[in-house]
């Protein structure tokens, strides 16, 4: 399967489902808080590598990998994941307005809501990655557009903003808010950006062959994905 197509129904699934499974780390990010945290890497101020984005994927901590069942199954997972980050990449390269960020349905008082905590969550996450080149936006005009994912995804909020995420009606308001607003945080970093959009190839990362594998699986490179080569 070619890495620039969008993943299928069935393949959302299955790596939803290794994502929730026993053999991926108690503290992976789910599908809607991997969504967000791609998003922000796809936009942000400079590129960032799979070496350095695969392993937060597992876990803050970094440490503890996916027990995969074999190699086949670890390069069927990575490839899932790199498709999903692809289809990000060249949704907001093609058609930014076109973009769809992963929210969570749930029903409230006779309506169906949106929660976007997760996916702020990840989002957040993302931005940590290049914590001091983001400041740029928060000093900017377009600031205000930041604050609804400020609102859901910051480790702390101000006491007087609590009510706006602990309601579900504005909460919904904020995910409607951010779905409008990524358009303008995209094109704010577009001319800053040090080079045009690139899809993901996942390729082999450069590092020792005794040294920890980057995509976080805790093995040693030549017995993971350097024993590829």
């Amino acid at each position: 399967m070619q890495l620039d197509q969008p993943l299928t129904d069935k393949e959302f699934d299955e790596l939803d489902a290794f994502l929730l499974g026993d053999q991926s780390p108690e503290d992976s990010m789910t599908m809607d808080h991997l969504h967000g945290y791609l998003t922000a890497i796809a936009i942000g101020p400079e590129p960032i590598t799979p070496a350095e984005w695969l392993p937060s994927i597992w876990g803050e901590d970094r440490k503890d990998g996916p027990k995969f069942k074999n190699e086949k199954q670890e390069e069927r997972i990575y490839n899932l994941i790199t498709r999903f980050m692809n289809e990000v990449l060249v949704t907001f390269e093609v058609a930014p307005k076109e973009f769809e960020p992963l929210f969570v349905e749930h029903e409230h008082a006779g309506k169906t809501l949106l929660n976007a905590e997760a996916w702020c969550w990840g989002f957040w996450e993302g931005m940590e990655l290049r914590e001091g080149s983001w400041d740029e936006i928060w000093e900017s005009e377009v600031a205000p557009l930041m604050r609804p994912i400020y609102l859901l995804g910051a480790d702390e909020i101000e006491p007087e903003e609590v009510a706006e995420v602990e309601d579900p009606v504005k909460a919904h308001q904020l995910a409607l808010d951010i779905e409008a607003n990524l358009p303008a945080i995209h094109k704010f970093w577009v001319p800053r950006r040090k080079t045009g959009v690139t899809t993901v190839k996942h390729d082999a990362p450069k590092v020792g062959r005794n040294d920890d594998c980057p995509c976080g699986s805790g093995k040693k490179y030549k017995k993971c994905h350097g024993a590829e080569q």
